[in-house]
């Protein structure tokens, strides 16, 4: 499916940029589009260089504060798809390139994405052959272990677990004595 989509993608989006640059030409004259799509590129380039400078302080920022730079990560990502997109000749990858870099249309693309690729994962995963141990129904009283080698190690049957070690003793038997106290340093 996705191979489709990536196929019609290619093959239909550059037919759609050439007759869009044909229709404009028409309306305002071939040296003057050129000109247009020349300007539009060095907009890009000059908004994709400051967008990255803010995104790289802000990803830098956020590791010696010391918490995940997921935001940053994902913009990051998005000026350089949309620098890319701003690159290559077309008025419609522009009208992307250009959703994708400033800053006030960024974290709508960012939730877009965000929402794209947590669907692509979750479907990846549910044709998974260990599908069953990313559904919450896996491990203590779930149905993920109930293959071979599994069934006397400390799960049941259902797949829950019956308070027995992999031994087959009762939980914690054979580990020793639990001494409670305090580890007092000599030095």
């Amino acid at each position: 499916m996705v191979r489709i989509g990536l196929f019609l993608a290619f093959l239909v989006v550059p037919v759609l940029e050439i007759w869009f640059l044909i229709q404009v030409g028409s309306v305002i004259g071939g040296w003057e589009t050129v000109a247009l799509l020349i300007a539009d590129s060095m907009l890009g380039a000059w908004l994709m260089r400051r967008e990255g400078r803010r995104a790289w302080a802000a990803l830098r920022a956020a590791i010696e504060s010391g918490r995940m730079p997921d935001k940053e990560l994902a913009d990051g990502a998005l000026i350089v798809a949309g620098g890319a997109l701003l690159m290559t000749p077309g008025f419609i990858s522009d009208v992307f390139g250009f959703f994708m870099i400033l800053p006030f249309t960024r974290p709508i693309a960012r939730r877009w994405v965000s929402w794209f690729l947590g669907r692509r994962v979750r479907s990846l995963a549910a044709r998974s052959p260990y599908a069953p141990l990313f559904d919450g129904t896996a491990g203590f009283g779930g149905t993920g272990f109930n293959g071979p080698g599994f069934n006397g190690a400390g799960f049941n049957g259902a797949g829950g677990f019956d308070g027995a070690d992999a031994f087959g003793g009762p939980a914690g038997a054979g580990r020793g004595r639990v001494v409670h106290g305090e580890v007092v340093d000599d030095d």
